[in-house]
């Protein structure tokens, strides 16, 4: 019989990974930004064609400007909470997961305990 299990993923950083993230979240960052000024050229075009729903109009899209901008500010502090994070240390990256097989006479608590497997830098570096 086969079963699926969950296994956490954790990454060690490395000064490599610690660019690599800091870029992704840059990326993201400036990807935001530019939703926010399409939304803000969306708007006022929006507010031109349709003068009588000027609250409506704006109500929405200052609702959609302001998810933009939370995500904005989580992302910068993500890239705080990288600064501060010391080489070496782990992070979760996610989970996948695994297909165990099951036989008679397994020891049941052997299976069911965490595991977790360790990347840096790409590599697979431990598997528990």
């Amino acid at each position: 019989m086969k079963v699926i299990k969950k296994i956490k993923v954790k990454k060690i950083i490395t000064t490599q990974l610690k660019a690599e993230l800091n870029e992704e979240y840059e990326f993201k960052i400036f990807k935001l930004e530019q939703e926010c000024e399409q939304l803000r050229f969306e708007k006022k075009k929006m507010l031109q064609q349709n003068p009588s729903k000027k609250i409506d109009i704006t109500a929405k899209f200052e609702k959609e400007i302001n998810s933009r901008k939370d995500h904005i500010k989580w992302y910068q502090y993500k890239q705080q909470q990288l600064d501060v994070l010391p080489i070496g240390s782990e992070i979760e990256d996610g989970e996948v997961e695994a297909l165990i097989e099951l036989k008679e006479g397994m020891n049941w608590d052997d299976l069911t305990k965490e595991r977790t497997i360790m990347i840096e830098d790409g590599i697979i570096k431990k598997l528990t």
